[in-house]
């Protein structure tokens, strides 16, 4: 990437997802004619690339544009991401943004900021990218994305709306962006998509086939992956999990833990097949965590009782829970049974609480030593993940970031785990 004082400075806001945090970084590798800047008081163009899965990322993507006017140089705003499809036209409309390009016109950025023009390109929902990315700016791990879009149908989704149909990137661009990543310096690696399980499909591979790939290149140490499908978690995959470059976390999407509600969100899991999977890769030393939908039409009292019932016998560890959100034009939109907001919210906190409890009782068994990149220093403590996806806050009179250390003596707080390096 090239930097240059007399180039315009382009500030990104990225929001939502690693996807996102991808994309962004796709867009920084293609420009050429502009500086990157990481303040944006000092930006001459704002892209904010935009999350639509909840209304409440519609309003803070909002909120974010309406305070760029109170800046003493008001930048030009360009709009970008899922919002694109949602809120886009209406942005646009009332003048809020400057110009707008969806995700098929990532790749062009360039030629796109040049133009001084107000523009709307939301392009296609067919594309994929070419773009081999080299680098992270400010980032320890590296992002890959490797499939984009979604077949599944769930009933609150608008996702596969705004991100098209499951598509797969290829194998050999995927593999050679790791090289380069990997031999720039990167050893963590996150394969991120909008449904990362279905990579492979209709290219006659499978995601556990690229891990294998993936895990050859030299210097790739660790590879953690996205939300994925209980029913992506085939009999291929299962054979690797003990493998070393594994991380020992994995998200899988229940959504929701009752058989009535899942059939209500047009969900393929079931409770009883979700637990045994859960069992047998906590039996093989696994860290856990799932996506769940609080609040969704029909969760009537009887079901959450039910759903809380079973969650308990699951050994979660980590939760992204998030209360329903009404999203127009997908099947959710127009179910009776409105749970109202503040029940919703009661049973949101009663979710992260079973949750928050079993992550501290894991982190309290648990006898592996742990595996830490330090992601940071901040407050001149030094953050880092572990194998299991918990955080750790690390004392230290040597700098440690982008570094990975291994501990056996830390201590276990309620939210964190924490320890002296020596």
């Amino acid at each position: 990437m090239n930097f240059s004082t007399n180039k315009p400075k382009v500030y990104f806001k990225t929001f939502g997802c690693r996807t996102n945090v991808f994309d962004t970084q796709v867009m920084m590798s293609n420009l050429t004619d502009f500086e990157v800047t990481t303040d944006d008081k000092n930006a001459d163009i704002v892209i904010i690339n935009s999350c639509t899965v909840t209304n409440s990322a519609d309003s803070t993507a909002r909120g974010y544009i309406n305070s760029l006017n109170k800046l003493p140089k008001k930048p030009r705003v360009i709009f970008t991401g899922c919002g694109v499809w949602t809120k886009g036209e209406t942005l646009f409309n009332e003048n809020k943004i400057d110009a707008l390009f969806g995700h098929s016109e990532k790749e062009k950025i360039n030629d796109l900021l040049k133009s001084e023009d107000r523009f709307f390109q939301a392009g296609d929902l067919e594309h994929i990218d070419e773009t081999i990315v080299e680098e992270f700016i400010g980032k320890s791990r590296a992002f890959i994305k490797i499939q984009e879009g979604c077949d599944f149908r769930c009933s609150y989704c608008i996702i596969p709306y705004v991100r098209g149909d499951a598509r797969s990137y290829s194998e050999d661009k995927i593999l050679e962006q790791v090289q380069k990543l990997a031999s720039n310096g990167f050893g963590e690696f996150i394969l991120t998509g909008t449904n990362v399980g279905s990579y492979g499909k209709k290219q006659h591979t499978s995601l556990a086939k690229l891990l294998k790939k993936m895990s050859l290149i030299k210097g790739v140490r660790r590879i953690r992956m996205g939300s994925i499908e209980p029913i992506q978690i085939d009999d291929e995959f299962k054979e690797i999990i003990n493998e070393p470059f594994m991380a020992k976390h994995l998200h899988i999407a229940l959504q929701h833990t009752s058989k009535e509600m899942l059939k209500i969100m047009n969900r393929r899991n079931k409770v009883l097949s979700d637990l045994e999977l859960f069992e047998f890769l906590r039996d093989n030393g696994y860290a856990l965590g799932t996506d769940f939908i609080v609040g969704h039409p029909g969760e009537t009292n009887q079901l959450w009782a039910e759903a809380m019932e079973n969650l308990r016998k699951f050994p979660l560890t980590h939760i992204h829970a998030f209360t329903y959100s009404k999203r127009d034009g997908i099947p959710s939109a127009i179910m009776k049974d409105i749970v109202k907001g503040d029940i919703a919210k009661e049973r949101y906190n009663e979710l992260v609480s079973i949750i928050e409890e079993k992550n501290y009782q894991f982190r309290k068994n648990n006898t592996k030593t742990l595996e830490i990149l330090i992601e940071q220093e901040k407050n001149g403590k030094y953050i880092g993940l572990d194998q299991f996806f918990n955080q750790i806050e690390v004392e230290s009179e040597v700098d440690l970031v982008g570094d990975w250390i291994f501990l056996d003596d830390y201590k276990v707080r309620q939210d964190k785990n924490v320890a002296k390096f020596k």
